[in-house]
């Protein structure tokens, strides 16, 4: 059987990582101004950050609305093929190569769109695969799968679901005050895009570890 996926693994040896050429001076005011419109096609598609799923969910009734809302329409494509690969390794220890693949290109595309959204960077993200100044490092797990994590998935990332809860509230204030201060001042401030970049990180950690895309359990860390 493969090493345990609940043994946590240290921070900078995740191989899940987002990297980023930083981008908090000489801001664009005229996107920023208008980033929401600007990203909603994003939006509908891949979904919107945790903040914005926790607050949709809070006054909806529907839980359809909450996870389209909150996925996207090519993110509720991704939990379906999600738990097929769910089967897939529970009775053969192996992800098929192409369920992995989808849904490794659905979390990159989504994580370029969410930056965009929540002003890490100005650069308009691709509709899908592409060049952009921000990219996820992420590659495919040896096989044999774990089965016993992948069984409890759900249930071991019940934690830091609970915890990224929080900080994406806290998450949306803080990209809520920067969009006043760029306005003003066309500047980020270092301190709320280190915040930022750092909840984004851990989320995209946690989401590649729900769609089955690595065993390793995500380490509690803001570290990029």
């Amino acid at each position: 059987m493969a090493d345990s996926g609940a043994v946590p693994v240290e921070e900078a040896s995740y191989p899940v990582s987002i990297h980023v050429q930083p981008s908090t001076e000489h801001r664009n005011r005229l996107t920023t101004a208008f980033r929401f419109f600007l990203a909603l096609p994003h939006i509908i598609l891949v979904g919107a950050p945790i903040a914005s799923v926790a607050s949709i969910g809070w006054g909806s009734d529907n839980g359809d609305w909450k996870i389209s809302s909150g996925l996207g329409l090519v993110g509720a494509v991704a939990v379906f093929v999600a738990i097929l690969a769910w089967f897939a390794i529970l009775f053969t220890a192996k992800h098929p190569d192409g369920l992995w693949k989808l849904n490794a290109w659905y979390l990159r595309w989504r994580v370029k769109a969410i930056a965009y959204l929540t002003l890490l960077r100005d650069e308009y993200p691709p509709f899908g695969e592409g060049a952009y100044p921000l990219e996820l490092e992420l590659a495919k797990p040896p096989e044999p799968r774990d089965r016993a994590t992948v069984l409890l998935r759900f249930f071991l990332a019940l934690p830091h679901l609970f915890v990224l809860w929080f900080l994406g509230v806290v998450w949306s204030f803080t990209t809520a005050l920067a969009w006043v201060i760029i306005l003003f001042t066309g500047r980020y401030p270092d301190m709320l895009y280190g915040y930022a970049l750092g909840v984004l990180s851990w989320t995209t950690r946690v989401e590649a570890y729900l769609l089955l895309l690595r065993d390793e359990y995500p380490p509690f860390t803001l570290r990029t």
